[in-house]
């Protein structure tokens, strides 16, 4: 009865993908739904930027082995990015009238840092969208007893078939219906789960010390690693496309703001609900909880839990994943289509326009899904694709916005440098410095040396660039 939902869930899905698809006259519908969206479309589509498997199993995982603590990335700092977004960013990106970042930098620093700016976005995305397809791998293998790599794939073509149809129009018309079944699936399941355990008082006061601890002991390596989960998903999200798509894909500019302060207060209240879910799971049932963390809550439900819960907590789950997996296909493939294929070809249509940014769609989920079958860790997944951003693309789009003597050099300098500097101690640099917190400080350091030391090939083409920009342009 189970596996049959499912797959009348997923089928419901495309037939939504290919019911907005009516919907899209132009790349412009297909990537930012026309600019179109109404408040609740545009929040849920924001609080259902990250909300997959990387809160629901993942993070709830984290949060069951090592608390609040453990979880400061996500859902704190996913909270973090919205409302930073909604307060600095959502306002003076909406009047662009853009369509992607790489737009931003092309009119503020030429088209070579486009090219570079892209190449830096398009890669951080393929982590995220594997570690969505993982975890679907990790649902389908639960219920219908499939290798997880097969579960991958078959993942792999639902996502593609409903983003690839229906772009950004089907993603917010799911990410509306799917929040709707995530609340309430979620909030079923942890009264469910309390109760068994005895009340939230009672497991709450039984919690070994510390765990709801928000702050760090005071101790430097401590100290680095909670500046460095603030930062990673707080800062590092937001040069990314997905947000700015949702952000400029709103009907107006106070819509686009008010959207990101409600997507930001939804995702810091309902991403509690999984954590719990998790802490009571252990609690109720320890012998479930020793084995695979991620594997905790899908396996307690499919054991101990009724019919309807079952229906709706894997509701809320395949719900989940899917709403984060199609966006974040949707972001790069705009990306390659918009900044990397479209400006080879010389004046295309709208119908062309539309056809390179579905192959685009197809080509980001092929490599997402090679990714996918050779790493099946959700949390690393995740974790090094916001880390790539925030060191090379959080400093260019700041400069951008707020600085007006940022010019192209230092731009590059920022992107590289900060690059460099964090595969460097990734691989080879001491256990206790997160090395996003250095790596973004030389971005800001080539950033600012970029107003001296300057490269006279970009900052000649950063004037061609403006002189091509009509009237009312950047």
């Amino acid at each position: 009865m189970l596996g049959l939902f499912v797959i009348l869930y997923i089928f419901v899905t495309i037939l939504i993908g290919a019911f907005a698809s009516r919907y899209i006259n132009s790349s412009q519908d297909y990537v930012l739904a026309g600019r179109r969206l109404p408040l609740v479309l545009a929040s849920s589509a924001l609080f259902a930027t990250w909300f997959g498997s990387e809160t629901l199993m993942g993070a709830s995982s984290k949060f069951v082995d090592g608390g609040i603590l453990a979880v400061i990335e996500d859902p704190f700092g996913a909270a973090l990015c919205l409302f930073l977004v909604g307060i600095f960013f959502a306002k003076p990106l909406y009047r662009m009238n853009i369509l992607t970042f790489g737009d931003l930098y092309k009119n503020r620093f030429g088209r070579k840092v486009e090219f570079l700016s892209a190449l830096f976005m398009i890669p951080s995305y393929f982590g995220w969208i594997a570690a969505q397809l993982v975890a679907m791998g990790i649902v389908i293998h639960s219920l219908f007893g499939f290798d997880i790599y097969v579960g991958i794939l078959l993942a792999a073509v639902v996502v593609l078939i409903y983003t690839y149809i229906g772009g950004m129009w089907a993603i917010s018309i799911t990410d509306f219906l799917q929040t709707i079944l995530i609340i309430v699936g979620l909030l079923v399941l942890v009264w469910d789960l309390q109760d068994k355990a005895g009340g939230f008082e009672t497991v709450i006061a039984t919690a070994k010390p510390g765990f709801f601890s928000f702050f760090p002991p005071l101790e430097t390596e401590a100290i680095l690693a909670y500046i460095a989960a603030w930062m990673t998903i707080g800062l590092g999200s937001i040069p990314q496309q997905d947000i700015f798509q949702r952000v400029m894909s709103s009907k107006s500019e106070k819509v686009a703001v008010y959207s990101s302060f409600l997507g930001g207060g939804m995702y810091l209240t309902v991403a509690f609900l999984p954590l719990l879910a998790g802490y009571f799971a252990r609690r109720v049932y320890p012998e479930i909880a020793a084995g695979d963390n991620q594997m905790i809550l899908p396996h307690v439900v499919l054991v101990h839990s009724t019919l309807f819960i079952q229906i709706l907590f894997f509701g809320a789950l395949l719900s989940a994943i899917l709403s984060t997996a199609s966006g974040a296909i949707l972001a790069p493939a705009s990306v390659l289509g918009e900044n990397l294929i479209r400006p080879t070809l010389k004046n295309p249509s709208e119908k062309l326009l539309l056809r390179v940014m579905r192959s685009s769609v197809l080509i980001v989920t092929i490599v997402s899904t090679g990714m996918a079958l050779s790493e099946t860790n959700i949390y690393q997944l995740v974790a090094d694709s916001s880390s790539i951003s925030l060191v090379s693309l959080f400093v260019p789009l700041v400069a951008a916005l707020f600085w007006k003597e940022a010019n192209a050099s230092g731009a590059v300098y920022a992107m590289f440098s900060g690059m460099i500097v964090w595969l460097g101690l990734k691989f080879f640099g001491p256990e206790w410095l997160p090395p996003t917190i250095p790596a973004l400080g030389i971005s800001f350091l080539g950033q600012y040396l970029g107003r001296y030391i300057k490269i006279s090939l970009l900052e000649s083409d950063l004037q061609l660039s403006r002189d091509s920009v009509p009237s009312g342009g950047l």
